[in-house]
């Protein structure tokens, strides 16, 4: 089995309202998304072409947390449940006979990341 893993970046601010600290208050991020499918070649020898898996993240993903206020989308919007918002959004269009959605990395700083997988479990 091979895996694709395609990078994305977004803007957004948001604020968490079920938290005590600096986070409560409203702030943006410049986010990083990794995108992880796996499964097997196809005739063409890939498994998903880069260019299918960034228009379908474009579609269903950025389109609406790129510039947004992430409150209005995920009522309490910490990376874990904006990974798992992504993971949601993007497993069906990424599933096929031959490749599925494996992993989704979401950075909110430059050292701080979330892993979301049902794998993992």
């Amino acid at each position: 089995m091979l895996c694709v893993v395609k990078e994305f970046t977004f803007d957004a601010a948001h604020n968490l309202v079920s938290y005590h600290g600096k986070c409560e208050k409203l702030h943006g991020h410049t986010y990083k998304l990794q995108i992880v499918v796996c499964g097997e070649k196809d005739e063409e020898g890939m498994v998903i072409d880069f260019t299918q898996l960034k228009e379908l993240v474009n579609e269903y993903v950025l389109k609406y947390l790129d510039h947004a206020y992430i409150n209005d989308i995920i009522q309490q919007p910490s990376a874990e449940n904006i990974a798992q918002w992504i993971w949601d959004r993007i497993e069906v269009p990424l599933s096929s006979e031959r490749y599925s959605l494996k992993e989704v990395r979401l950075w909110e700083t430059p050292t701080s990341h979330v892993i979301y997988s049902k794998y993992n479990k």
